[in-house]
């Protein structure tokens, strides 16, 4: 299916996504909205993404997840190209909001767009080679992550002012998710079989309303911590863009290796995804403990690499028990259950303004528990509704996968 083309979309998605994420808060702060306001705007950002992640993901059973890829890759184009041309504050919250910019800033933002793991597991049927694929996609956004990080480490030494080099490089991002879309229509997708069913299968719902149950909880600690991260290192330690830039650098480089490292372990993906998850709440409680900026950035970095380890695994493991004719709205209703509950972002910037630790406090507590959910939900029970779904894929016809 061409999947160098595939990998290079993820390079240049990365470094233009990656900068507008990682800047919004700041950029907004600069622009004079308190963190109760960025949070709100967070909130409206993510809820709209969710409405688009499930229009696009049932568009993508009928009528291909490469065009799914590349409708919502438009969205960090229009954000970009707003942002570029006008500095007006109710013009820059609209645009963060049309890009769906309010979700987590971490190494698989620059990755994952409406359609990529359905396309994944859609051209690879065996679950190791799907867990390889999306190791090296993950692995490679992360570190081209690298590229929107040191743009941001940048904006301070560009242009006349700090708004103009924000500016500057938001057009340079809108230019990069052009490239994207130009990369992702040279990719090429195998036939899947024909839609059946209005939304999905009563056997995909039933295994997808276990994955949801885990995932919101997770996602309500994820919304409340990182969308403001950047915003909380410079309030908690008086740091700038250029040493917040440099923290993200190197857990995107850390995420990268995770990923690298997680196709390459012949562990049960279960397990593998549950821990991991567990683990990145645990070091979230411990950097809103931290006494100092160093001590707090790594942490994040360990974090990254623990997270680049369990999201490939946790990404296929999601979509075991699901027909292969329902991969694209499985895969969207999941994450319409992770950005929604993600709108917590939106409580997350009260908790700052009361008491800066909170925000990390009570996520890394919440994700801590639904690394521990996700494997009492997805273990004897999801594996029941996994071979009850491979059964049924046997009985279907043979599908010819193209070249790869």
């Amino acid at each position: 299916m061409r999947f160098e083309f595939l990998l290079l979309s993820r390079v240049f998605r990365s470094i233009g996504i990656i900068f507008i994420t990682l800047s919004s808060s700041l950029y907004l702060s600069l622009l004079g909205f308190s963190p109760a306001q960025i949070g709100l705007i967070f909130l409206g950002a993510i809820g709209v993404t969710a409405v688009l992640s499930l229009s696009l993901g049932m568009f993508g059973d009928r009528k291909g997840y490469k065009k799914s890829l590349i409708l919502g890759d438009l969205t960090g184009v229009i954000a970009g190209v707003l942002l570029w041309h006008f500095s007006l504050p109710s013009l820059a919250a609209i645009a963060f909001i049309i890009g769906g910019v309010g979700g987590a800033a971490g190494g698989m933002r620059g990755a994952f767009s409406t359609g990529l793991t359905p396309l994944v597991a859609s051209n690879w049927v065996d679950e190791e080679e799907r867990v390889r694929k999306m190791s090296l996609l993950i692995s490679t956004a992360s570190f081209a992550g690298i590229g929107g990080s040191i743009l941001l480490s940048l904006v301070s030494v560009v242009g006349k002012n700090v708004i103009d080099g924000y500016r500057l490089f938001f057009g340079i991002s809108a230019f990069l998710m052009i490239a994207s879309i130009a990369c992702i229509s040279l990719v090429k997708e195998v036939e899947r079989p024909k839609k059946t069913t209005k939304i999905m299968q009563k056997s995909s719902a039933k295994y997808i309303g276990k994955v949801i149950l885990s995932n919101s909880l997770a996602g309500v600690g994820l919304g409340m911590a990182i969308p403001l991260l950047p915003l909380w290192y410079k309030l908690a330690f008086h740091v700038g863009s250029f040493e917040i830039g440099i923290v993200f650098t190197i857990s995107y480089i850390s995420t990268g290796i995770g990923s690298l490292i997680a196709g390459k372990i012949h562990i049960n993906p279960l397990k593998v995804a549950s821990l991991t998850r567990a683990l990145n709440g645990i070091f979230l409680l411990a950097m809103a403990l931290s006494p100092f900026f160093g001590l707090a950035a790594l942490l994040y970095i360990i974090r990254g690499l623990n997270a680049g380890i369990g999201s490939p695994n946790r990404t296929m493991v999601n979509i075991r028990g699901v027909q292969s004719e329902d991969y694209g709205t499985a895969s969207s209703v999941q994450g319409i259950a992770t950005r929604v509950s993600q709108m917590s972002s939106g409580l997350g910037g009260f908790l700052m303004e009361y008491a800066l630790p909170l925000p990390l406090e009570v996520g890394g507590v919440l994700q801590a528990i639904g690394g521990y959910l996700y494997y009492w939900l997805l273990g004897e029970r999801g594996q029941e509704d996994a071979k009850k779904v491979d059964e049924g894929e046997k009985r279907k016809p043979t599908r010819t996968l193209g070249k790869n």
